[in-house]
């Protein structure tokens, strides 16, 4: 086994790693994602004790005691891009020796959590309401620049998507991974399920006019109108599909948790947003420290 080179894992002075500044004993077996840096604190608030808070350009990391749970809270940022950094970090920083650049021989999986915002695709899944993704179906390509392999269910879902969409004409070669199935049986009650679709961008990708003419202008009716046997999509968001299918690859538990701020459908965004994601917040801590 070879060592892993200077530019391919920087590790910074302190020891850290690069782009998110942990050290392997900063961080947390259980670690919710949130996009925002400023939202961090507004997780880490809950925690009986927090013992490091790092920082390095949007990524901030909160790492503390909920009870008698260690947990980390750590900000991605905006984007698939941005999860490709932050699960391939948070994955060195349990299975690779930072002291001598190695894969380790036993390997540490991680409850990795995201907790975010999201637009509905379904008039019956309202502002304001709560969604766990059963799927994500991403279309930013990111997984597809790693060996991937999926089962013979997900294969005819994404199959059935594209012939639904023609998505993958020309503009997006589209991919699927699933949830966690143990954290995803721990958040059920309270939550809608369907599958994710992660947009590469907010205005176009996601289906939004302004100024700039659409390449796919039906976007939201082809998404809204997919079905598979008891599969459909409930949301689209911008950074789950990354989560799920490189926590497939690396071996971790993943789960994405959506607070609805927008319904597509209806045309509705929330009164109040940053009430519904607070709410979504202490919902999933509740179900952390009693059950993951």
């Amino acid at each position: 086994m070879n060592q892993i080179a200077p530019s391919e894992l920087i590790i910074n002075d302190r020891g850290a790693i690069y782009h998110i500044n942990c050290r392997p004993e900063e961080i947390a077996q259980t670690i919710i994602t949130v996009g925002d840096p400023d939202r961090v604190k507004e997780v880490s608030k809950y925690f009986d004790k927090i013992e490091f808070k790092n920082q390095h350009r949007e990524f901030v990391t909160h790492t503390g005691l909920l009870g008698k749970k260690r947990i980390s809270v750590t900000s991605t940022g905006i984007g698939p891009d941005n999860i490709d950094i932050v699960m391939n970090e948070l994955d060195a920083l349990v299975n690779i020796d930072f002291e001598t650049r190695m894969i380790k021989e036993k390997l540490t999986s991680l409850n990795i959590i995201r907790v975010g915002t999201a637009g509905s695709l379904q008039a019956e899944i309202p502002v304001d309401h709560f969604v766990a993704s059963t799927h994500a179906i991403g279309l930013d390509n990111v997984l597809n620049y790693y060996i991937h392999s999926n089962n013979e269910e997900d294969k005819q879902v994404l199959q059935a998507f594209n012939t639904h969409t023609q998505l993958h004409q020309g503009i997006s070669h589209p991919y699927i991974s699933g949830a966690s199935i143990n954290l995803l049986k721990q958040f059920v009650s309270g939550y809608h399920q369907g599958i994710t679709v992660t947009c590469p961008g907010f205005y176009g990708p996601q289906g939004r006019v302004l100024r700039m003419g659409l390449t796919h202008p039906h976007l939201i009716d082809r998404l809204t109108s997919f079905n598979f046997g008891n599969h459909r999509i409930a949301n689209f968001e911008m950074e789950t599909s990354a989560i799920y299918g490189m926590g497939k690859i690396l071996g971790h538990q993943c789960l994405s948790l959506s607070a609805i701020v927008a319904n597509r459908i209806s045309k509705e965004f929330s009164k109040d947003g940053a009430a519904a994601i607070e709410n979504l917040i202490k919902k999933t801590l509740s179900t952390i420290e009693e059950r993951v």
